[in-house]
């Protein structure tokens, strides 16, 4: 932790010295950001994240509170995750869909909103424009190409839809019974739903 410094700017967050925080970003408390990353302007990040090695966030992104965001990803303008979003290591966003090095396209940036405890995998591709809901579970490296129910798993490229995750994680057998918690799920409707109680 030594080469860990606190930035007047950001109180109560630490900030590896080879990392760059530009003006402009907002840190939440107990947010740490590791080795050679880079923050810029316009970027949120809430509280008690981890912030991997080597990770770009922004400008204009927004990052939930207790998000852990592993070595090696880049997230761009268009992408917001809500609070406790775990991206895996090397998972890339997008935010254009056909890209040209030639063609100037930062007027078609598409929105990528990832859901409160949504994991992706490592490897992960998500393609922008697309939504990923609550606690779903894409695995390490699946394609997603379209949107995805709360508690999915999905696997494969193009991803597809092979069960349903609790929202400890765990994947549910026919039952929908979580067995680490024991809460129950019920469909409705292709869509999955948590029993309160």
């Amino acid at each position: 932790m030594s080469q860990m410094r606190e930035d007047p700017r950001f109180p109560g967050v630490l900030i590896h010295q080879s990392s760059y925080v530009d003006d402009g970003a907002v840190l939440g408390r107990g947010t740490k950001i590791w080795h050679f990353c880079h923050i810029l302007p316009r970027t949120v990040i809430g509280e008690d994240c981890s912030i991997g090695q080597n990770v770009m966030i922004g400008p204009n992104v927004t990052i939930g509170n207790g998000c852990k965001i592993q070595n090696n990803v880049s997230i761009y303008d268009g992408v917001e995750l809500g609070d406790d979003v775990f991206c895996g290591p090397s998972c890339v966003f997008t935010n254009v869909n056909n890209p040209r090095a030639g063609v100037s396209r930062k007027d078609e940036f598409r929105k990528t909103p990832i859901g409160r405890g949504a994991s992706i995998g490592a490897n992960a591709t998500i393609v922008c424009g697309h939504s990923l809901g609550e606690y779903c579970f894409i695995g390490a490296g699946s394609v997603v190409t379209k949107d995805v129910a709360a508690f999915s798993l999905m696997a494969g490229n193009p991803a597809r839809r092979i069960g349903w995750m609790s929202r400890a994680g765990e994947r549910l057998g026919s039952d929908l019974v979580c067995p680490r918690t024991h809460r129950r799920y019920e469909l409705h409707n292709e869509a999955l739903v948590e029993i309160e109680g």
